[in-house]
């Protein structure tokens, strides 16, 4: 895998330290070649080209990080030109090794190596042509200049390696922060759906049976009654009206808890679950069809979120039976048999059961998603005397 390259400046900061090292070495080179010229003089012409070369080598720098090999080539130019033309022995060579530290810092690493190569060629090969007397570097110097600028793209490389760790470190990081918003947001969605398939069905099932209870006491009194009579139907539709908003809003506290404030006190109603599966099968039968509830098996304890998938799962099915089918009758079956799972079943009487080949409804889809979220399977279809829906939820491995 290649690294990527080091940040180049480009902010405020950066440029600003552009600047500031320009600057620093603008005056290192001024102030020692004015020194030395305390002490030698040449043609004027001469130093008049020498302070350009000065100026443009220490002016470079300030695009070091932009173009830095165009800097390092620019700067080497200027030190070939300069040193042999001008008989002031400036420091005007610590431009070039900035240079070329800058192309290897910034990723240019065969830049950087093939201008340190040249460099070292050309000064041996100036040399060699020089006389014994006249060299003005020995071998010794050579070898140690082979180090310096060896050193230079070393320790240019290092710095680079650095960066790009540095940067693929907080690369890693911000991708780490986004997939950890992505989780929170994925799971902030499916609190989201599992409310709303809580609301559906807390508020579809008491909604439904109170529209059966009211419709099934408007269909007495139409037939006009005694007084009695019709009074005695209205009170009993009456307060299974009452008990089963009474439930409803109890459902849609327990449901809406998770909603609430953490400095709130949770709701104190019991939980749903197959506990209640009574007062379920009660509400059913208020609405005049025939419920039966029947227990296989030794019944025990289950995982909360089992046990009130289940329950739902029951409550949407009588659901579906008084407000879709034409029964008369509905079994509801809790199977504890399977030690690794709990199935339940409700089955009703419709003859006419549901047509083939139609879609399955929003009800049906989401008690199949209950089914699914615990690993789960649920079917449903018609049978030899009407409709079936029948589930099983693993109880293993369930928080």
């Amino acid at each position: 895998m290649s690294l990527p390259s080091g940040p180049r400046g480009g902010g405020l900061s950066a440029r600003t330290a552009d600047i500031g090292v320009a600057a620093a070495v603008t005056l290192l080179v001024v102030v020692w070649t004015l020194l030395t010229m305390r002490y030698e003089s040449e043609p004027l012409n001469r130093t008049v080209i020498g302070w350009a070369l000065i100026a443009v080598g220490c002016g470079a720098l300030y695009f070091r990080r932009r173009a830095p090999v165009a800097v390092a080539v620019v700067t080497l130019a200027v030190c070939v030109v300069y040193y042999p033309l001008s008989v002031y022995d400036g420091p005007l060579m610590v431009t070039f090794a900035l240079a070329l530290y800058t192309a290897a810092a910034e990723g240019r690493f065969t830049a950087a190596v093939a201008l340190g190569v040249v460099t070292l060629i050309a000064v041996g090969f100036g040399e060699a042509r020089q006389h014994d007397g006249n060299r003005q570097i020995d071998d010794m110097s050579l070898f140690m200049l082979a180090g310096w600028l060896v050193s230079l793209v070393a320790v240019g490389r290092a710095q680079w390696t650095r960066s790009a760790y540095l940067g693929e470190v907080e690369q890693r990081a911000l991708a780490a922060e986004r997939e950890q918003e992505a989780r929170a947001e994925q799971s902030a969605t499916e609190e989201r759906l599992r409310i709303a398939r809580e609301l559906h069905d807390v508020l579809g099932h008491s909604i439904s049976l109170i529209n059966v209870q009211s419709g099934a006491v408007l269909h007495k009194l139409s037939k006009k009654p005694e007084p009695a009579a019709a009074l005695s139907a209205a009170e009993e539709a009456l307060e299974a009206v009452r008990a089963t908003s009474k439930d409803a809003l109890r459902e849609l506290r327990s449901t809406l808890g998770a909603l609430r404030k953490r400095d709130e006190t949770a709701p104190t109603s019991p939980v749903s679950g197959l506990g209640r599966l009574g007062e379920l099968v009660a509400g059913a039968r208020s609405t005049g069809i025939e419920v039966r509830l029947r227990t296989e098996g030794e019944r025990r304890p289950l995982p909360p979120p089992v046990d009130l998938a289940a329950y739902r799962i029951v409550q949407e099915s009588l659901t579906n039976v008084t407000r879709h089918a034409r029964a008369t009758c509905a079994v509801v079956t809790v199977d504890y048999t399977d030690e690794r799972a709990v199935r339940v079943r409700v089955d009703d009487d419709d003859g006419e059961g549901s047509p083939e080949g139609s879609p399955a409804g929003s009800g049906i889809r989401g008690m199949a998603e209950r089914a699914r979220a615990f690993g789960g399977e649920l079917t449903a279809q018609n049978t030899a005397e009407g409709f079936g829906v029948s589930a099983r939820l693993p109880t293993e491995g369930t928080a």
